[in-house]
């Protein structure tokens, strides 16, 4: 088991959860600029950390 790997799809998951719930806020108009504001920023780090660390992760049998 990698655990880089698992780490990184988590943090790839919880990026686009962000990201949707940004996306979805800004659509309807219902919350607040500041928080879709860090939202979407902790999003996109999520996700391209996790990105990062799935793809430079090597396997190891």
């Amino acid at each position: 088991m990698n655990v880089k790997r698992t780490f990184g799809t988590i943090l790839t998951i919880l990026g686009i959860i962000a990201l949707i719930y940004c996306g979805w806020g800004f659509v309807n108009h219902n919350v607040g600029s500041r928080e879709l504001i860090v939202a979407g920023i902790i999003g996109l780090i999520f996700f391209v950390s996790g990105i990062g660390l799935v793809k430079n992760t090597k396997d190891v049998a």
